[in-house]
């Protein structure tokens, strides 16, 4: 075990005299009791995270009744939802810092293994990126969803003011009235409600085999979470013995199988930011054009808040990750877990307890999955959630309507200097543009809260889970690094069209490389973390590519 090296090296005695000032005991330093890392990403700040000091306790507990001895330290967690219009641009940067910040722990103090007590949408996947990086036993405890306010039917949550944001602006109601709304969106711990990207990503740690089977569902108010989180800290110490590491566990099958059930799900398109990162830590190439190439043969069997009614409570009830990929079992590739039972036993043994939350393959919502890569003249790549499309917006042209800022649509949403047909465009929004690449939740739900049926978004910036209708993000190059979005003006007549996968602007190669010759970057306030972000995105595409 690594900890040996501070067990018994007389150069390190004074290591030991240290570790004890902190509280360890001498026979903390037996040879068979491995140093376990525990990343607790607790504050009081994040609704996902307000809990995480309790989970912390039992996982804790678990590791010293399985013969290990825990050292904990915390980990930072940004709230995308509080960060949103605000300064969103530092959120994304974030899921580098996590992984770093769990290099530097572990290996300065030569831990064994670890354990990332994690939940929202940065957090979860910075730390599967140091599981991949740095290759020790480890194990994801994610916290769990939070469970919606149902009023007279209706579900109620937080995100759900993004929208009414939109309606203020729109004209549709007064600020006063949006704030009646208020108590009723307070709804507690955990995850926000839906399949936004803290669920997705909790969803896909469970399919790669990174954490406990129903972690992902289970929610965070529930007794079962503490227990999960004691098996968990058990679960660690037996991989440290078994000599089982991440990338053992996280294998391209594991990768393969993770997409498809984001697929069938309809989860938040970060997933194609963040799972071929996490495989590239892991020493695994995921393409972008996997995401589609599965999602063509994938049906879409759930519709999961915001894409459609259910909260993650309600895949819960229904039986969990394991009746999803139960539904999938023919095309799941088998992967270990750190279950110690493969991904395929446990898709088979996955029970579906409600046909109508999570469908059979004949009686599917959609019969493609969820998300949808577009190239045309515009992008190399871009990307779309298809699944919270609505069938008429399938296919739309109509001119654009550009601006730099999240703060100068929202301005024209409540002039109505919008209109139905419009195709609005937010260029320099990506890892080096803004720099950042922040999410858009606040104008795509402001869009639809102002009453717009046929009004399109597209930006090489990136989009909450939260996020539906016709929005495309991630276009790819980015306008700071030459991309023809750049190039784009009021009036240019865009064409989309989802089913043949296309996205273009009705100019010649040659028009978009004469503007492009004239085209500025926005200036823009920059902090020293974001300079440096800037630079390395700079000729890099948003998924780490040099490019050609």
């Amino acid at each position: 075990m690594r900890s040996e090296v501070l067990k018994r090296n007389i150069e390190t005695l004074p290591h030991r005299a240290l570790l004890m000032s902190a509280g360890l005991k001498a026979e903390d330093f037996d040879l068979d009791k491995p140093f376990i890392g525990v990343a607790n990403s607790y504050n009081n700040i994040v609704p996902g995270h307000i809990h995480l000091n309790e989970l912390t306790r039992e996982v804790k507990r678990g590791i010293l009744d399985a013969g290990g001895v825990p050292l904990e330290w915390g980990v930072p967690a940004v709230c995308d939802g509080i960060a949103m219009f605000v300064e969103m641009r530092l959120s994304l940067p974030s899921r580098e810092h996590i992984a770093d910040n769990i290099e530097i722990m572990t290996l300065s103090h030569s831990l064994d293994g670890w354990v990332g007590i994690t939940n929202c949408d940065k957090i979860t996947p910075g730390m599967l990126m140091a599981a991949g990086r740095l290759n020790l036993p480890a194990i994801m405890l994610t916290g769990g969803p939070m469970k919606a306010n149902v009023i007279e039917g209706k579900k109620h949550h937080p995100i759900e003011g993004f929208g009414l944001v939109g309606q203020v602006k729109g004209g549709k109601m007064t600020a006063e009235e949006a704030e009646q709304f208020l108590p009723s969106m307070v709804c507690g711990a955990g995850s926000c409600v839906g399949l936004y990207t803290a669920n997705t990503m909790a969803t896909v740690t469970e399919v790669l085999g990174m954490s406990l089977t129903r972690c992902a569902t289970t929610l965070a108010i529930d007794p079962l979470k503490r227990k999960q989180a004691y098996e968990t800290g058990k679960r660690i110490v037996a991989l440290v013995k078994e000599d089982r590491k991440p990338r053992d566990i996280m294998t391209e099958h594991a990768f393969e199988n993770a997409i498809r059930v984001d697929m069938a799900m309809g989860g938040s398109t970060n997933t194609v930011l963040h799972i071929p990162a996490i495989a590239r830590e892991a020493g695994v190439d995921i393409d972008i054009d996997m995401f589609d190439s599965i999602s063509r043969e994938t049906p879409n069997l759930c519709k999961i808040i915001p894409a459609g009614p259910h909260e993650m409570a309600d895949i819960d009830r229904a039986g969990g990750i394991p009746a999803v990929l139960n539904r999938l079992k023919d095309w799941i590739k088998d992967s270990p877990t750190v279950n110690g039972k493969s991904i395929k036993v446990i898709a088979t043994e996955g029970k579906v307890l409600d046909d109508e939350v999570i469908r059979t393959l004949d009686n599917a919502y959609f019969p493609e999955g969820g998300i949808a890569v577009l190239k045309g003249n515009i992008a190399h790549s871009s990307v779309i959630k298809q699944t919270a499309v609505d069938e008429d917006m399938m296919v739309h042209s109509g001119p654009a309507k550009v601006f730099y800022t999240e703060k100068e649509l929202l301005d024209a949403i409540e002039a109505r200097g919008i209109a139905e047909g419009d195709v609005v465009v937010l260029s320099f929004q990506g890892p080096a543009g803004a720099p950042g690449m922040p999410e858009m939740l606040t104008p795509t739900d402001a869009i639809m809260g102002a009453g717009y049926k046929r009004v399109a978004l597209i930006t090489d910036g990136r989009f909450s889970g939260g996020t539906s209708g016709p929005c495309i993000g991630h276009v790819e190059m980015e306008a700071y690094n030459g991309g023809a979005v750049g190039a784009i003006q009021d009036g240019d007549i865009i064409e989309i069209d989802i089913p043949k996968r296309t996205l273009n602007v009705k100019l010649s190669d040659v028009e978009i490389k004469e503007r492009l010759k004239k085209v500025k970057a926005p200036d823009r306030k920059l902090t020293p973390l974001l300079e440096s972000y800037r630079e390395k995105f700079t000729g890099i595409n948003c998924y780490g590519k040099k490019i050609e």
